[in-house]
């Protein structure tokens, strides 16, 4: 996601005692690749979360515990998927005037 701008990134995972973790970059450094590849693999365990979720919902036998692990999970994926939105969002180009 290089758009040639040196620009504070957010990163896709927190620092000490869960502080955000920045990055100033043009987007083409070494960790940089290693913020897109931790997010693409995010993304697909979230995705896969997903279908899980749809299992364990779709089976009268689940257990309280099954759910509450189910749902921890939940949380954590929807925590990384939202910090990479945002951290996405951050990094969109303004919108030239009169776009909207």
């Amino acid at each position: 996601m290089s758009d040639g701008t040196t620009s504070p990134r957010l990163l896709p995972w927190t620092g000490a005692e869960g502080k955000r973790c920045l990055l100033v970059t043009d987007g083409t450094g070494p960790l940089s690749r290693l913020a897109d590849t931790v997010e693409r693999v995010q993304l697909e365990m979230a995705l896969g979360l997903l279908d899980h979720a749809a299992d364990i919902l779709a089976d009268r036998r689940v257990t309280p515990a099954q759910l509450r692990f189910t749902l921890a999970r939940m949380h954590e994926a929807l925590t990384d998927v939202h910090r990479i939105a945002e951290s996405r969002g951050a990094r969109l180009p303004a919108p030239a005037c009169g776009d909207g």
